[in-house]
């Protein structure tokens, strides 16, 4: 199940003030939040059944099996990306269950909460939730029979993805988390979910030798122990709010990065300001 590693550009962003009114921001549902625990630390996902609703069923039944507590990310491409959900670790495995239908596109509705940032080509770029997007305008859906339109997830850094092997139909258990930007994969690839909180963890990971096509080996780190936070006691429950796209907290996020960047601004380079964990 492997992927093509491209050269990446990673991403600027900006942490919210906690000061920033209430209506600015969203908390994730404990269903949607997926709480991976490394030896490096805690990686929190937020899953968007919106973009991929049979992938996150997939995702939520082997987390709730216990499938995924020990597995290795047992391929690691700096600026690219890390691979796990392998319980083989070489990259051939997956679970009991049947291959997944590829869900490269979604219809998107006016209630979607959708923010354009970037429109450099065909379509509007911008932020559905907490992942980025390319879609048409809402516009569009007043000419379409079920009022929405189509959108496709974009692999930024961040966001997680279903690998697969060659088949568009092939994924099964192995995902992998964004640390680069690669406009290779849109389209090709499952988008279900964003990390908003972790992402130096997914950068600390070990890395793979480059000449094995980034294959870690025995040492590699391992997901200690991996749940839904609606599973977990609410003690012990991480609590994450998340910048509404085109909120005053978001829109500065955009703005500081769109400054940083300059002219190579794109939609990759906006991380959603995130409270809490």
């Amino acid at each position: 199940m492997a992927l093509a590693a491209t050269a990446a550009l990673l991403a600027g962003g900006v942490m919210a003030q906690s000061s920033a009114p209430s209506g600015d921001w969203r908390t994730v549902s404990p269903e949607n939040l997926w709480v991976i625990d490394t030896a490096k630390g805690r990686i929190l996902v937020e899953l968007e059944p919106r973009a991929a609703p049979n992938h996150i069923e997939r995702i939520r039944t082997l987390t709730n099996q216990g499938f995924y507590d020990g597995l290795k990310f047992h391929r690691v491409i700096p600026d690219f990306m890390a691979q796990t959900g392998d319980p083989k670790g070489t990259g051939e495995g997956g679970s009991e269950l049947p291959d997944l239908k590829g869900e490269f596109t979604f219809r998107r509705g006016r209630d979607s909460g959708f923010a354009p940032v970037e429109n450099s080509g065909p379509g509007l770029r911008g932020v559905m939730g907490s992942i980025p997007i390319v879609t048409q305008p809402d516009a569009q859906m007043f000419v379409t029979a079920d009022f929405k339109t189509s959108a496709q997830g974009l692999f930024c850094p961040g966001v997680a993805g279903m690998a697969r092997a060659g088949s568009p139909d092939s994924a099964n258990s192995q995902f992998f988390l964004m640390t680069g930007q690669n406009d290779n994969l849109n389209g090709g690839y499952t988008v279900f979910g964003r990390v908003v909180q972790g992402l130096d963890v997914v950068k600390s990971l070990k890395k793979g030798d480059e000449a094995s096509d980034g294959a870690v080996g025995p040492d590699a780190d391992a997901m200690t122990r991996v749940r839904l936070a609606s599973a977990m006691p609410d003690a012990e429950r991480p609590t994450i709010r998340v910048a509404v796209p085109g909120s005053a907290p978001f829109n500065a996020a955009v703005e500081a990065a769109r400054a940083e960047k300059g002219g190579t601004f794109n939609i990759c380079d906006v991380q959603p300001p995130v409270q809490g964990g």
